[in-house]
This record gives C-alpha cells, sequence and structure tokens, in this order.
C-alpha cells in the first residue's frame, strides 16, 4: 500500500498537470469551482486530499472523470515520480542523516513535476546503463554519509570508551579474543559453535552466522584470530548499542533496507575503535610521523601492534587522520584478484572531501597498473612471502597532483584462489609536508601513474595493457573543434 502522503501527492501532481493542460491558472480553477487558490495549492503540494465532493467539483471543471483524477496511475510525463514514490526508496534511505527531511523532497516534486521527472527518469537510464543495482545504490549513499562527516563519528568513539570503562577493557593494552568472548557469553548469553559451518561447502567463504532466536554464533574453524576479534566486537556493538535491524552473516552481506547497511557501517566503525584506540594510535602515528624517513619496517610493526589485520589498521587510519591530524585529502581503496580471471576489482574505496585520482569506473577499464596496490597485488601470487607491502609517491599524469601510496597484500581471508590489497593515499601538500615529516624523505620511489589505461597519456608505459582510447578519441574531437573554429572564423 502506497502511504498516504504519497497518495496526496500523486493526485496533487495529476490535478496540475491536467489544470496546466486546460490552460488555466490557480486563480481561475479557484473561480469555476468556488474552492480557495491558497486550499487548492495545498491539494497540488500534496498537503491535502479534498473530500469526494470537491473531487467530483474539480472533475466537473476541468473536464475529467472522478476516476481519473483518483487513479494512481501516472501517465508517461509522471511515470517515474509515481515509480519512485510507489518504490519506497525514499523510505529506506534515512535521508535526515544528510540532513534532509523527506517533506523537502516532495515539495521539490510538487513544485517542479516535469524537472524532477526528466532527473529522475536520467538517474534510471545511468542505474540501467551502468547495471547499477540497489545494493549498490546502498552502498553509495553510504560512502557518501561517511565521506560527508570525514569518515570520523566522535558518538560512536565515545560509546567504544564508555563500553571499555563499563566492562573493564584496558584500551592502553591489545585486547584478546578470550576477553571478548567472555563478555559475549557471560553478558549476553551468546553460545559459540565452531564446527557447524565447515560442514557446508557452499558456506566455504563465510566466517560467522548468527541465529536470534538462540542466540548461537556459528564461527567458522578457519576464522583466523583477527577475523574472531572483529566478529565478537561487531556482535558487541550490535548488543551494546541495542541494534536489531541487522544482518547475521559475515562477511557475505545481503541487505533488506538502507538502515541494515548504516547498522553494520555502525557496528564495524565500533569494533574497530575497539581493537585499535583513538588515543593510543594517534600517540603512536605522532611518534611514528615525526620521523624524518620513511621505514617500511616500523610501519608494518605498527601494525602489528595493533592488529594482524592490515585491512582493519588502513580503515582505522580514515577515521583518524583527517580528525587527529587534519589530513583530509585521502582515499582508501581495496582490490581483489584471481590471477586466472587476470582481471583487479575495485571492492571498496572511500575518499575524504573530494573524490580523488583513484577512483573505481563502471566502464571495464583497466585501473593503472602502476598504481602501488596493483603493483603488491600482481606480485603476490608469485612471491614467497605470504603478504606484501609496498609504497610510493604518485604524481598523475594528467594534474598537478602527488600522493604519498601505501599497500599491503595478502591472501584473501574470506575467499579460496583469491588475493586482496588494501591502499591508503595522502594527498601531498604544505599541510601534510608539515604533519608527516618523512613525505620530505628524498629516497621514497616517485611514480608517473594514470587512472585507467584507456584514459592515460602516458606513452612510454611498460605495464600498459590497453590503448589509451578515451584519451585519442578527446584528442580527435579537440582537433575537429579547433579545425570547425578556424572555418568560422574565416568565412564569418
Amino acid at each position: 500500500m502506497i502511504e498516504e502522503e504519497y497518495i496526496r501527492l500523486i493526485f496533487g501532481l495529476k490535478l496540475k498537470q491536467v489544470r496546466t493542460e486546460k490552460n488555466l491558472s490557480l486563480f481561475g480553477l479557484a473561480k469555476v469551482t468556488g474552492l480557495s487558490k491558497s486550499y487548492l495549492n495545498e491539494i497540488e503540494k500534496g498537503k491535502k486530499y479534498p473530500k469526494r465532493d470537491k473531487i467530483v467539483v474539480l472533475a466537473d471543471a476541468l473536464e475529467t472523470s472522478y476516476d481519473q483524477l483518483v487513479s494512481l496511475k501516472l501517465d508517461k510525463n509522471l511515470a517515474p515520480i509515481g515509480e519512485i514514490l510507489q518504490s519506497r526508496i525514499l523510505k529506506e534511505i534515512p535521508l535526515d542523516i544528510f540532513g534532509i527531511k523527506e517533506s523537502d523532497l516532495i515539495d521539490i516534486i510538487a513544485e517542479a513535476p516535469l524537472k524532477v521527472n526528466a532527473f529522475i527518469s536520467t538517474l534510471f537510464e545511468i542505474a540501467k546503463h551502468y547495471n547499477l543495482t540497489r545494493e549498490s545504490f546502498f552502498l553509495a549513499a553510504l560512502r557518501s554519509y561517511q565521506e560527508a562527516n570525514n569518515n570520523y563519528f566522535e558518538e560512536i568513539e565515545n560509546q567504544v570508551e564508555q563500553f571499555a570503562k563499563a566492562y573493564s577493557i584496558d584500551l592502553d593494552k591489545k585486547i584478546e579474543v578470550q576477553d571478548l568472548e567472555e563478555i559475549l557469553t557471560e553478558e549476553y548469553g551468546y553460545v559459540i559453535e565452531n564446527e557447524e559451518l565447515t560442514k557446508h561447502k557452499e558456506l566455504n567463504n563465510l566466517r560467522s552466522v548468527f541465529v536470534p532466536t538462540s542466540k548461537t554464533l556459528l564461527v567458522s574453524s578457519e576464522a583466523d584470530t583477527s577475523q574472531r576479534l572483529f566478529i565478537y566486537a561487531k556482535e558487541i556493538a550490535y548488543n551494546y548499542l541495542q541494534i536489531t535491524d541487522r544482518l547475521y552473516t559475515f562477511s557475505w552481506i545481503k541487505f533488506e533496507g538502507f538502515d541494515q547497511v548504516l547498522n553494520n557501517f555502525v557496528a564495524s566503525y565500533f569494533a574497530g575503535a575497539l581493537l585499535i584506540p583513538r588515543k593510543r594510535l594517534v600517540k603512536a602515528l605522532k611518534v611514528f610521523f615525526d620521523n624524518k624517513t620513511f621505514d617500511a619496517i616500523q610501519f608494518n610493526s605498527l601494525i602489528e601492534e595493533f592488529t594482524d589485520s592490515p585491512e582493519t589498521f588502513y580503515q582505522r587510519l580514515t577515521n583518524i587522520l583527517p580528525k587527529d591530524f587534519n589530513l583530509k585529502n585521502l582515499f582508501f581503496l581495496r582490490f581483489s584478484y584471481k590471477p586466472e580471471r587476470g582481471d583487479f576489482q575495485l571492492t571498496k574505496e572511500l575518499h575524504i572531501t573530494n573524490l580523488l585520482e583513484p577512483h573505481a569506473n563502471e566502464q571495464n577499464e583497466h585501473y593503472c597498473r602502476r598504481w602501488v596496490s596493483i603493483k603488491t597485488l600482481n606480485q603476490l601470487p608469485t612471491a614467497e612471502e605470504d603478504k606484501l607491502f609496498a609504497y610510493q609517491i604518485s604524481s598523475y599524469s594528467h594534474t598537478d597532483n602527488k600522493y604519498f601510496v601505501m599497500s599491503s597484500a595478502t591472501k584473501d581471508p574470506f575467499r579460496n584462489g583469491y588475493y586482496r590489497s588494501v591502499a591508503l593515499g595522502v594527498m601531498i601538500s604544505s599541510h601534510s609536508l608539515s604533519r608527516i615529516q618523512f613525505l620530505h624523505d628524498e629516497s621514497i620511489p616517485v611514480k608517473q601513474v594514470g587512472v585507467t589505461c584507456e584514459s592515460c597519456s602516458i606513452l612510454d608505459c611498460e605495464v600498459r595493457v590497453s590503448p589509451p582510447r578515451n584519451l585519442e578519441k578527446k584528442q580527435r574531437f579537440a582537433q575537429t573543434d579547433e579545425v570547425v573554429k578556424g572555418i568560422m572564423e574565416q568565412y564569418k
């Protein structure tokens, strides 16, 4: 069933459409119906729904039928608006987290329905063209929410400290698995089972399943210490924060609505903040950033001081660097790679303050093989080590921007035969140079890079896997435009 406010809005849209088709102003419609102009205006904006007798009057005045006016079916011009209203997408996304009221959107739609309809139709066409799913739309909305808040959430940070105090967790020490397991079983009544998931080959990529009716947490026997810690910390977050609309599997995710997407993020943020406490990390980073040269061994030791998961550490840096070091021009990327397939999939990205150079593309273009995150991932399957780390200064060929980028590559902990890399990039600026002393280190490798091979201007690239088709097309258009301008000047 469509909510009452949407029924009012659809009626108002149809009334306004029929009135304008008849070349009637609101004043004119008020004159022929005996209804006030202000009342008619409120109807068209979806704020009021007239009684039956008034609908009859309106239908007669507009020479249309009662059934046509009250029907929820919209004609071709307004159909996309009807689709988005009936899809409940405005209800599924909590607009309030972006500071938007749903009533404001409805007012905009009512004020200029044809223009809004064109905009919505464009979004639908883009979505179809790039095969955007409902889930990818939700994740994009979440990413925008993170970026709007510089990926730092003070309330969750405070809740972590309150939890640690309430349960005598020493945040100055590395948390042990048994500490969290004891809280789950003793405080929240969990039963933890470690063998069931391994009995089902279809669940090889799952590390945990929670059964709410019996409070049974099924954890894969293959889950390592860092995975188990994160699983336990997320479960504690769901309980401590009293989150009920949640996901029950990790890491395979099927969202039923945006609230679950948001709640999954909140629980994950809580877990990361608990396992890598802010104050201790900030203190360690200040010491590390004061180094005159970059020491890869020291950086990896820093990761191990807090966690066995490079990804958890890199993601935690995206919370801390913008807040405590005012380093907001940064990006986080996660790539997945299966050697047999040969392609690199960008599975997660985050850009604080703006969309920086390395970003996802939906056109199956080839990411620059000079990216340090691609390089580590490409080398890992044949390397003797089970993890690789590399760093460089990436200088983008089409801009003046440079970024210090670090990347760690490991076997994918959730999918057999796959590898993954995570990368963190910090824009080199006067501010970052003042906060991070080792950025002055001239021994750091500098590499000129592009975004994708198809749009890259580096002609002598030794790892190019596709010709620069997009760039060549752009150059052809520019040449054509230049010749046309010359002819126009000649014959004017």
